[in-house]
């Protein structure tokens, strides 16, 4: 993994949306890019994996035997757990801990409905959850040595229920493995065939129930994610291609296709992470490290924020479960283009969060979908102009007002495109909430970023999402539609390795700390050993999850270098403090702080493309002119094609700006003009 393979200099990614599939090939020598997009194929997700690299290896008229790195953002797992469409698993846990995964948080949804609400089945129901008699102290020392025929007896009742594999997850097991590896090497035994997944490899920290539900949901996914894995490995070499295959954790690194099916659950949100690694790297490039991105596709809309880096959370959330892996921090709402407009039995428009996805997709496609959406919205006021993709999508204006008339505006009583814009209103009022939730929430002004939109629909939407929240500035990528397999370009090889530590500041001794993050940091050097990463090319940082005594909860802060001595400890305290009172506005300075969790990732840099600069600028002129309905009434609005335009190039609004992978919509008083790396940086009028 040196980028030193001798098999080509293209890299390819692809990035699995639920409508569409990206692709974007690089030649890292030279940094000439090609891309292309097609249709997800749900019944069989490797098949537009498959069909994606051949068209793109087509358009660039390039042999498969010239790719050296294969890189893939999928959401595989996260269909699996969104769907409840998981393995038939079992649970294999301490004595007394059998309803652990049941008993949970206590928590029910805001809102809720207390005489209607039901709790969701976890994904492996106490029926399938056996115990065997062990025990440990917190602190690691056996209290009760594990009991081995128990564990054999779990495993002929597994046999007996027909699961497909097995998770187990003793008591803190996270300060001592040595019970579960026994337990995971009788089962493995007892079980041939079976996957088995330990918690002290998935998710080797403290709190039971969320250790628990980090391996159970790991095990659900296992064979889902094993079978796609292979599926699409399978589909690469009958393709011609030798390359390794990588897949993109939530954290914002790739992992080899083996480790993905290991551990599946790690790339739970594979996808919205890689746009937001590549949004990171284009606002680096560009000169604005701080961003909100906001990736708006067929389905929904990912939200994240960047501050120079992208933030981590170990406190995400899957569907109706917790996941407590480093994760990058990304809201996510049902809202993108394919999103369906209705009308409530109050009388109120609502959007989302159901979508028409890729089929039938929105009425206008003509796949026979008859419910309005946000994209048929777009299309009638005259934002979209009459084909996608180049051509390769038709859209049917009158089918998609006859839906909106028919639906929307009649049973509102209004005209069709008032209609239009509620529905417009109404999608962008629910993102500009989503932003709120990563930067208001976060303590951060969303005036102090620039707004970047991308996936397909982000570009049209963006310019009255950044209205409502007073921002400034929007940086619109070179392509948009495809900035997330760009992402995965970015990427670098990552991987996690964490211990609950439970030390209260100050420490007399700092070599018990010391010892943690030693031994912490060889496991990520053994991990980029074993990875073949050069030493120019790897970096390892260190964090700590760290809280005011008697606190529920830790904040997550980076270790200022790899010192675990007094003078690292005492700026990592200050760190804390003062993260702390951003996000809360106070700090408790004279109150002990306790050091929870230490975290030490491991990266590798991988070969990167070259960049490729924006044309020269030409004088540029639009390519036709299209009737859009403003506030103020009807217009004749100028279209431009992106590939016309150069560096410096200049647009005022109110404008169409069309390309391949994406529409990009100025409102009157906008004004964009081309960087000199092909973004367009859209001025917006205050007010």
């Amino acid at each position: 993994m040196d980028g030193t393979d001798d098999r080509g200099t293209l890299s390819v990614a692809v990035d699995a949306g639920g409508t569409f599939t990206d692709i974007v090939l690089v030649d890292r020598a030279s940094g000439q890019r090609w891309q292309a997009k097609v249709s997800s194929t749900p019944d069989d997700r490797s098949r537009a994996f498959a069909e994606g690299i051949a068209q793109v290896l087509s358009i660039a008229g390039r042999s498969p035997a010239e790719v050296s790195h294969v890189l893939h953002g999928t959401t595989v797992a996260t269909n699996v757990i969104l769907e409840q469409k998981g393995a038939k698993a079992g649970l294999l846990t301490t004595a007394g801990l059998r309803h652990v995964l049941e008993i949970g948080r206590h928590d029910i949804p805001r809102h809720a409905n207390l005489y209607a609400w039901q709790k969701p089945r976890r994904p492996i129901p106490p029926e399938h959850v056996r115990e065997a008699r062990e025990r440990l102290a917190a602190g690691g020392a056996v209290v009760e040595a594990l009991v081995e025929q128990d564990v054999r007896d779990a495993a002929a009742e597994f046999r007996r229920l027909g699961v497909e594999v097995v998770a187990v997850c003793f008591l803190h097991s996270y300060a001592d493995p040595t019970h579960e590896r026994r337990a995971g090497a009788i089962l493995a035994e007892e079980l041939p065939g079976i996957p088995i997944t330990l918690s002290s490899e998935v998710l080797p920290v403290f709190r039971e129930y969320e250790r628990s539900m980090a391996t159970a949901l790991n095990a659900y996914v296992m064979p889902a994610v094993a079978t796609y894995v292979r599926r699409i490995e399978d589909r690469l070499k009958a393709g011609g291609i030798a390359a390794p295959l990588l897949l993109m954790k939530s954290s914002g690194g790739v992992i080899r296709g083996e480790g993905a099916a290991r551990q599946p659950v790690q790339t739970a949100l594979s996808g919205p992470a890689a746009g937001v690694v590549g949004a990171r790297a284009l606002g680096l490039r560009a000169g604005h490290p701080k961003l909100i991105t906001l990736d708006v596709g067929g389905t929904s809309a990912d939200i994240s924020l960047i501050d120079g880096e992208p933030r981590l959370t170990s406190e995400g959330k899957v569907g109706d479960w917790p996941l407590s892996l480093p994760m990058i921090d990304i809201h996510t709402i049902g809202a993108g283009g394919g999103s369906i407009a209705r009308v409530s039995p109050e009388g109120a428009l609502l959007v989302g969060p159901a979508s028409a996805g890729a089929m039938p997709g929105p009425v206008a496609y003509g796949r026979g979908g008859v419910e309005p959406t946000l994209t048929d919205a777009n299309l009638v006021l005259g934002r979209l102009p009459p084909s996608l993709l180049d051509g390769a999508i038709t859209l049917d204006v009158d089918a998609a007002a006859r839906a909106i008339e028919t639906r929307i505006a009649k049973p509102l009583g209004m005209d069709l495109h008032a209609a239009a814009r509620g529905i417009i209103a109404v999608a962008d009022n629910a993102m500009a909430g989503a932003i709120r939730v990563v930067s208001v929430q976060r303590g951060h002004d969303p005036v102090d970023f620039a707004l970047l939109p991308f996936g397909g629909a982000g570009p049209l939407q963006a310019g009255a999402i950044a209205r409502l929240l007073g921002m400034r500035r929007i940086l619109v990528p070179a392509s948009p539609g495809v900035l997330s397999a760009e992402g995965l370009l970015a990427a670098p090889l990552r991987n996690e390795f964490s211990r609950t530590v439970m030390m209260r500041a100050p420490i007399a001794d700092p070599a018990p700390l010391a010892a943690a993050f030693g031994a912490l940091d060889a496991e990520a050097a053994a991990w980029l050993e074993a990875e073949a990463v050069p030493a120019s090319a790897r970096e390892i940082r260190w964090r700590a999850g760290m809280r005011y005594m008697h606190q529920g909860f830790e904040l997550y802060v980076d270790w200022p270098g790899r010192a675990a001595d007094d003078s690292g400890l005492d700026e990592a305290i200050n760190r804390f403090h003062a993260e702390h009172e951003r996000l809360y506005t106070f700090a408790q300075r004279d109150t002990p702080v306790e050091i929870v969790t230490l975290e030490v990732a491991a990266l590798g840099t991988l070969p990167g493309p070259a960049a490729e600069a924006a044309p020269a600028a030409g004088p540029g002129a639009p390519s036709t002119h299209l009737p859009v309905h403003l506030e103020t009434g009807l217009a004749r609005v100028p279209v431009w094609r992106r590939d016309a335009l150069g560096a410096g190039a200049t647009v005022l609004g109110p404008a169409i700006i069309v390309q391949m992978d994406a529409t990009t919509y100025l409102h009157p008083g906008d004004s964009a003009v081309m960087d000199a790396f092909g973004n367009l940086v859209v001025e917006v009028p205050a007010g």
